[in-house]
């Protein structure tokens, strides 16, 4: 790993880059755009700093190449968009978020990644229940955005908070969406289970956040957040079984996951008017499936390249003004990143990013399941931490199939960390070294 002059100066740094990814919303919330906008310039400049600072020691060979393929088509659908304005905000943002990554990604060791991203999943947890609090006790009645001022009949989504702590929630917490801190809350359970289990924390203060954690994922019931839930619990399951059979003695383990995503899926189809109910979701899963099928009308008229990328929807140009709208809300997103991808880049981009995504969860899952190899014939015992990848992989693809956040903000910063450092050579063993401190 490269040695940069400071590490607490740069632990520092991606503690914030990270609070600031995960948690934009509360600081557009609290400082208006220009104030979020200042964040995100210093966020920016600080990641290209650190980056050139290590210039000499990056490498074409230990980069994705589908990661770069996709900045690519992403840059160059701007010559195809139907909204070029728009679509030149959204490829420099999209280029912003990537470089943040990045700087995670390659300045920063893997016991850095635990510790920074651990940070920062408290903070944004601790201040959320410190926040519900105050508007519950002390405030007693919702609380809207500061700078934003709002006319007529107030949508309950346009709310930071609801005030519903007293009365077990759903709450929205400093990020201002059940889903988004539900789903924070399910990355802070796999980080806070790995560093308590692997000894990166003492005992005490993990179980505390694991429990705080699960609190949290309680208090949101966020019901994609649930599935995502189910779906790292299935994988780490799978991970386990894969750890004791050796490598040439799998099949078994391989025939049994296609098998149980077969039925999952025909289960999900089967049953699916009973599993919404139990997860307090409506038959069109509130309103997704009337987005989805306006988004796959619209992909269907340009399939091959799409419309042009833009990342977050601009609800200011065509097709997206009033594209979907429920219960006077206008959303900025397909609800699902792969129909979003369709949309925006065509058949031509579902396949570059399904490239990216896929290949990490392959690479994710090796270096879960297998011993690392620091010898020619040497093998080390596993370690706890070297789930890490996988786990958060899974649960980002499981996201992606009701939300589309993998592709902004946190879920893409997350994707590029993922994408680089599993694809970085030695990462077995690095991913070793942290589960021995």
């Amino acid at each position: 790993m490269p040695v940069v002059q400071s590490r607490l100066t740069v632990r520092l740094f991606a503690t914030l880059v990270f609070f600031t990814v995960l948690a934009g919303q509360a600081w557009r919330n609290l400082l208006g755009w220009w104030g979020f906008g200042a964040i995100a310039v210093v966020v920016l400049v600080g990641s290209v700093g650190y980056l050139l600072s290590i210039r000499r020691e990056w490498t074409w060979r230990g980069f994705p190449k589908s990661l770069a393929a996709f900045l690519l088509l992403a840059t160059l659908s701007l010559a195809w968009s139907a909204y070029p304005g728009a679509g030149a905000i959204g490829v420099t943002l999209q280029w912003a978020t990537t470089i943040a990554g990045l700087f995670l990604a390659l300045c920063l060791s893997w016991t850095e990644l635990l510790r920074t991203l651990g940070v920062a999943l408290k903070l944004i947890l601790g201040l959320s229940v410190v926040f519900e609090f105050i508007v519950a006790v002390f405030i007693g009645h919702p609380v809207l955005p500061f700078w934003v001022e709002y006319s007529g009949k107030i949508p309950a989504a346009f709310y930071w908070s609801r005030a519903l702590l007293l009365e077990g929630g759903p709450i929205e917490g400093i990020v201002a969406s059940r889903n988004l801190l539900g789903f924070i809350a399910l990355l802070a359970l796999i980080v806070f289970a790995v560093q308590l289990v692997g000894g990166t924390v003492t005992r005490w203060r993990g179980i505390f956040w694991v429990a705080v954690a699960l609190v949290m994922l309680w208090l949101t019931r966020s019901a994609t957040v649930s599935v995502a839930l189910v779906a790292v619990a299935v994988a780490l399951l799978f991970a386990l079984w894969a750890r004791r059979l050796p490598p040439l003695g799998r099949r078994p383990l391989y025939v049994t996951a296609a098998a149980a995503l077969a039925a999952a899926v025909v289960g999900l189809v089967a049953f699916s008017s009973t599993l919404l109910s139990l997860l307090g979701k409506s038959e069109d899963l509130t309103g997704r499936f009337d987005i989805w099928s306006r988004v796959i009308g619209l992909a269907g008229e340009r399939p091959v390249v799409g419309w042009g990328w833009v990342s977050y929807w601009a609800p200011w140009v065509e097709p997206f003004n009033g594209l979907a709208v429920r219960k006077g809300v206008q959303y900025l997103q397909a609800h699902n990143a792969w129909l979003d991808v369709w949309l925006q880049l065509g058949i031509l981009g579902l396949i570059v990013f399904a490239a990216l995504t896929l290949s990490t969860l392959w690479r994710a899952w090796f270096l879960a399941v297998d011993r690392p190899r620091l010898g020619v014939a040497d093998t080390e015992p596993f370690s706890v931490v070297s789930l890490l990848p996988l786990l958060l992989t899974v649960a980002l693809l499981a996201q992606s199939l009701a939300e589309s956040r993998i592709l902004v903000e946190s879920g893409w910063v997350l994707l590029v960390i993922l994408a680089v450092t599993t694809k970085r050579p030695g990462a077995d063993a690095e991913l070793l070294g942290v589960g021995r401190r």
